[in-house]
């Protein structure tokens, strides 16, 4: 007989699930994404169609909030194409993480400034701000925010649990 406390923790258990970001992330995958949300924010600023930008905010807050299990980019990328193109590179979770809280600031500030201000020179300034450094993790693997993310770990800004977490990751593996 399953009681109330079983339900519950079934419960607990399924929502922790929903709402966590992995570690590794497969760096295929990530810079998949990167590649479309490069697509849709030039779309957005291109277009003019500046509701999609409420499409871009929503997939960095289900990212921040839960990895690829809310956001269809992030779905799309890790189990369609991910899986087709490449063997599964993986990095350290927490940088990714950081770089799309990163992205959720300069899309949901861009929204605001638009939808709030009407300011939207200065909208679609940070949206190119922010499809170039989506392009370059797309394109050239570089993650400016996985940057950021280090050098704050360097100075002590990032707590040690997190840095243990991201140096287990790192080391080159013995295969």
């Amino acid at each position: 007989m399953i009681t109330k406390e079983m339900r519950n923790n079934r419960t607990m258990s399924t929502i922790s699930s929903i709402f966590s970001f992995p570690n590794p992330v497969n760096e295929v995958a990530a810079r998949i994404v990167a590649g479309m949300v490069v697509l849709l924010t030039l779309a957005t600023i291109i277009s003019g169609q500046t509701w999609l930008m409420l499409i871009l905010v929503y997939g960095f807050l289900a990212r921040v909030a839960a990895g690829p299990t809310l956001s269809p980019m992030a779905l799309i990328a890790t189990k369609v194409l991910a899986p087709r193109l490449a063997k599964p590179q993986p990095v350290p979770g927490p940088p990714k993480r950081f770089a799309q809280t990163i992205g959720l600031a300069f899309s949901g500030t861009a929204l605001a400034l638009h939808f709030i201000g009407g300011w939207t020179l200065a909208a679609n300034s940070l949206l190119g701000v922010l499809a170039l450094f989506a392009t370059l993790e797309s394109v050239a693997g570089f993650c400016a925010g996985c940057f950021v993310f280090n050098q704050l770990m360097r100075i002590g800004m990032i707590p040690e649990s997190v840095c243990k977490e991201c140096a287990i990751l790192s080391q080159p593996s013995t295969d």
